[in-house]
């Protein structure tokens, strides 16, 4: 059964309100939405009335969950069918989220030299550029003219997915360039590939390297495409912009979530079970940090029963740290997000974050001693308030700042559960810095 052949044809179907005539001339993404809103049974009888092609490029547009729910509900023989039209790394995410069994069960049914291909990337951790990289590319030999290797290109390209650039080998399929098509399409007559390449500057990645390194030379040098290599220098796949976008958004979205001591790889329709199991160890930990503010605030039990506006004004000090260090806390998880870990550019990084709350704790001390002046005429409580503010606020930069730093550096995620840590700080300092003052200053 060829690529465009469908497995029957019912174009009267609707799905949504759509006819299935209507829902196979939009585009993969748009086609994968309109797939995901119907109910399974809908979503096997729509997939059934595309051409396998089409049906591929859909479901790798579906999010994980949908896209492993779907294919666990078709057929085997037209799921392997449908594996076998994906690009290898789409295909490779697929059956990384199958259970064992059905995966081995649909790559007995790809052909032989796909299931080899498709076997060989599952070998490589999913977090690196092996993981990632797409192995559809075009490769040249280097003594090739721009003539034969336009013409290699016609050959070849119907059956690649990222005709961006081609890329230059030797005898050993050592990489020795990267020419884009325009080069190739303007190069000299009389000039080789090899000519082309000859001063070029190679910007090539490891397999081993992690995905988000990937993501950040993408970025850096502008690239469509980046070679992945062995440690012989053998062109294995390449990772494109397009699997960068999803790497970004994937780490974005973990780095929020994780923040807040919810489960990574958690969506709104994971279990409930598996949602309860990531966040119910956070949420324990929380009630654990939070009995420590509890217990700051216990400690000064008289000092609140003597002054009753201090229950009022207390929690002002641990929000307005908590915001600051919220605030540095972001920008440092963002910072390590987005660029290759520098241990000395990071840590003056934290400078910087204590200058900037420092900077912003006596503008919103003197404030809020005028506010508090002005409402009691009290100017002790006043400053009282203002100390402790400076005080906490300056905790809440360093900490905000720090926290994300100290879990890199003992080999944990940046953005673990820092949030639940940041705030338990912040409230048990910012208690004790006001009720402490309190205590010295005004009874």
């Amino acid at each position: 059964m060829s690529a465009k052949e469908k497995i029957y044809d019912n174009e009267d179907d609707e799905f949504d309100g759509l006819t299935a005539a209507e829902l196979e001339a939009q585009h993969p993404a748009d086609a994968a939405d309109s797939i995901e809103g119907l109910d399974i049974m809908d979503q096997v009888k729509f997939i059934k009335q595309l051409p396998i092609k089409d049906a591929a490029d859909s479901i790798a547009e579906m999010e994980d969950r949908d896209q492993t729910l779907l294919i666990q509900h078709l057929n085997k023989g037209l799921a392997a069918r449908i594996v076998e039209q994906m690009s290898p790394d789409d295909a490779t995410d697929l059956l990384e989220d199958l259970d064992e069994d059905l995966r081995h069960a649909l790559l007995k049914r790809v052909p032989e030299e796909e299931r080899a291909e498709l076997k060989t990337l599952l070998t490589f951790d999913p977090d690196t550029a092996g993981g990632v990289m797409n192995t559809e590319v075009v490769i040249l030999d280097q003594d090739l003219n721009p003539d034969q290797a336009i013409a290699k290109l016609r050959e070849e390209v119907e059956d690649k997915e990222i005709p961006y650039y081609a890329y230059i080998t030797d005898l050993k399929d050592r990489l020795v360039g990267v020419v884009s098509l325009r080069e190739i399409l303007l190069a000299k007559r009389g000039l080789t590939l090899k000519d082309l390449v000859k001063t070029q500057s190679l910007i090539t990645v490891g397999y081993n390297i992690d995905k988000e390194e990937v993501a950040h030379l993408i970025a850096h040098y502008n690239l469509l495409a980046l070679p992945v290599v062995d440690f012989g220098n053998r062109l294995l796949g390449v990772v494109t912009v397009d699997d960068v976008i999803d790497i970004i958004h994937e780490e974005a979205s973990e780095d929020m979530q994780t923040m807040v001591g919810a489960g990574a790889d958690e969506t709104t329709d994971s279990p409930v079970v598996f949602s309860v199991r990531k966040r119910l160890p956070w949420l324990i930990i929380n009630v654990i940090n939070s009995a420590i503010a509890a217990y700051v605030v216990h400690l000064y039990n008289d000092t609140i029963a003597a002054m009753a506006i201090l229950a009022a004004l207390m929690h002002i000090v641990s929000n307005q740290a908590g915001n600051t260090g919220q605030q540095a806390l972001a920008v440092m998880i963002r910072q390590l997000a987005m660029e290759k870990f520098d241990r000395k550019k990071a840590w003056y990084a934290v400078f910087r974050e204590l200058k900037i709350g420092m900077i912003n704790g006596f503008l919103i001390s003197g404030m809020v001693l005028g506010l508090i002046v002005a409402f009691t005429g009290d100017f002790k409580l006043g400053a009282c308030m203002g100390i402790a503010l400076i005080f906490d606020m300056l905790v809440g930069s360093l900490f905000g700042a720090s926290i994300p730093l100290i879990l890199k550096e003992i080999g944990r995620d940046p953005a673990q559960a820092s949030s639940i840590f940041l705030t338990t700080i912040t409230d048990a300092v910012g208690f004790w810095s006001f009720l402490g003052l309190a205590g010295l200053l005004l009874l």
